[in-house]
């Protein structure tokens, strides 16, 4: 009979981002919008799509019509139209034929292949590279419009190309960034991340740069938005270190808090009431995340037993004359500074209720 862990692990073996993520350590993408929301957003989604390839369907076939005409001469005994210009006609009506395929196809393929995937982040994503890929093909198509000389076209765009790949060898090095980001995936739009000295949480990944909403900073002490936003190029990602606190196995980070106390503090007592308040607050929930990803991490190369349940409390020796005593528990990222705050006040509130046997630095040498 599978434990509640288990079954809970079995759950979240399903989840995109964590199929990726079991992947890439050896094993085994945004968190699925609620499926209330998006039900309700379908019908009205699928009504657009129809009313704009039954548009796309209805300029084809006057193009076509167009086209038709022109290449039967139809025009020329009203219009008189000389034979280069009817040429000329023919294939900006074929040009424009072309480009109407082109959107068509792709709403179609927003329509029926990229909008029902229930991961947001591949959606978001996928819409981007189809976005481009329309673009650069319309283009295409205009150019061949433009030029009638295939040859003298593609020399053309070669030495542009030449030109500009010297003159712009950030923003391309910074689209080869975006592409390494989606292939990787080493963050994504919802992940908190470090990179350098950017903190915070991704609410964009462009072809050339990601945004960051800042947590922390300068102006503050603890792990709140600064409301401040952080802009950097994605070529960062192929030379910079990312540190990830959103891992799809394991979402939660390691958090401490220390005391200084005395050398004639009981430290059995200071430890243990660290230990108690911490496993009161938190102990339950530590314990369930515990259990159900090391069913995941199970999978993975990390040594899983390593991930230990309950709270633990260190002591060091402090350089001055102090001996440091250290709760270390877990939390969810952006829990990390409501939590410490809680955990502090209830284990002052017994330590100090304890003045003989909790000797903290006070007076002169606090």
């Amino acid at each position: 009979m599978e434990t509640k862990e288990k079954a809970e692990a079995e759950r979240l073996k399903q989840n995109e981002d964590v199929k990726r993520a079991l992947k890439q350590t050896g094993g085994q993408a945004l968190k699925a919008h609620e499926a209330k929301k998006e039900e309700a957003k379908q019908p009205q989604a699928e009504t657009a799509h129809k009313v704009w390839l039954g548009t796309y369907i209805l300029l084809l076939v006057v193009l076509g019509v167009l086209y038709y005409a022109l290449r039967l001469n139809y025009f020329d005994r009203f219009l008189g139209f000389a034979a280069a210009y009817r040429m000329r006609a023919q294939m900006i009506a074929a040009g424009a034929a072309g480009v109407v395929i082109v959107l068509a196809a792709a709403r179609a393929v927003d329509a029926y292949l990229i909008d029902p995937l229930e991961d947001a982040v591949s959606r978001f994503n996928l819409h981007r590279i189809l976005r481009l890929v329309t673009t650069l093909v319309i283009f295409f198509i205009v150019l061949s419009v433009l030029s009638a000389n295939w040859y003298t076209a593609v020399v053309s765009l070669g030495l542009v190309s030449l030109i500009l790949g010297f003159a712009l060898q950030t923003p391309i090095t910074s689209f080869i960034g975006w592409i390494y980001i989606l292939v990787r995936a080493p963050y994504r739009v919802g992940d908190r991340i470090k990179m350098g000295d950017a903190t915070g949480d991704v609410i964009d990944v462009s072809y050339l740069d990601t945004t960051l909403w800042e947590f922390g900073g300068q102006y503050l002490s603890t792990d709140h938005p600064s409301g401040r936003v952080i802009r950097f190029p994605n070529s960062n990602v192929l030379s910079t270190a990312v540190y990830n606190y959103s891992w799809p196995l394991f979402p939660y980070i390691w958090n401490e808090i220390t005391f200084s106390v005395a050398y004639n503090s009981d430290l059995d007592f200071v430890g243990q009431t660290m230990s108690d308040v911490a496993e009161e607050e938190i102990g339950e929930a530590m314990r369930e995340r515990i259990r159900v990803y090391r069913e995941l991490l199970a999978q993975t190369p990390v040594n899983e037993l390593e991930v230990r349940e309950h709270p633990a409390v260190i002591f060091r020796v402090n350089q001055n004359t102090w001996i440091d005593a250290t709760v270390r528990y877990l939390v969810q990222p952006r829990e990390a500074g409501r939590v410490k705050t809680r955990l502090i006040r209830k284990m002052l509130e017994r330590l100090n209720a304890e003045p003989e046997r909790v000797k903290f630095p006070k007076d002169d040498n606090r």
